[in-house]
């Protein structure tokens, strides 16, 4: 039987917040073998997929009232794994990028509008532009999504109060696209 970590964020997500820093430090700070036992106000799809490449499994069950309680459980062995960082989803290398043709600053939009805003003005550039976005967190979703176009990315925290998240994004070609 998993011993389970609780974590609710339903107060955080009821006032507005985003709770996934909260997520990751409660998932970082699993002693070998826990489960983490997440409760949120609705069904958190792209965290399930993110869990399950962290070596986690899951049973969701809707509590009632559009609250969602979410057993995420360590697959064989795994602890939880490290953080995801920022590294290219592409072949990208370390090779010169070109200077950003378009730049946008994502800040002060609550999500998911960053992410929509990104992929809105990725969609106006032509493959091997680069994009620069400027956001207040990791965007852990949008990478997703950007590998599933076939986009390259790198990205950083730009102070050390990681207040300000840059991202440089160079347009690739979706897999399974004529080239």
């Amino acid at each position: 039987m998993t011993d389970f970590v609780e974590l609710d964020v339903r107060p955080i997500l009821k006032a507005g917040g985003e709770p996934f820093s909260q997520i990751m430090q409660a998932v970082q700070g699993l002693a070998p073998g826990q489960g983490l036992r997440l409760l949120a106000t609705f069904k958190p799809t792209p965290l399930l997929n993110l869990m399950r490449s962290r070596g986690f499994g899951h049973e969701a069950h809707e509590l009632g009232g559009g609250d969602w309680q979410v057993d995420f459980t360590p697959a064989g062995n795994a602890a939880a794994a490290p953080a995801a960082t920022a590294a290219p989803a592409t072949a990208a290398g370390d090779d010169a990028w070109p200077a950003p043709a378009r730049e946008i600053d994502n800040r002060q939009l609550d999500p998911p509008e960053p992410m929509v805003r990104t992929l809105a003005a990725l969609e106006e550039l032509a493959p091997g532009q680069v994009l620069a976005a400027l956001l207040c967190r990791e965007p852990v979703f949008l990478f997703q999504e950007l590998q599933k176009r076939g986009h390259s990315w790198r990205g950083a925290f730009e102070d050390a109060g990681k207040t300000t998240y840059r991202v440089l994004i160079r347009v690739g070609t979706p897999p399974g696209a004529a080239a």
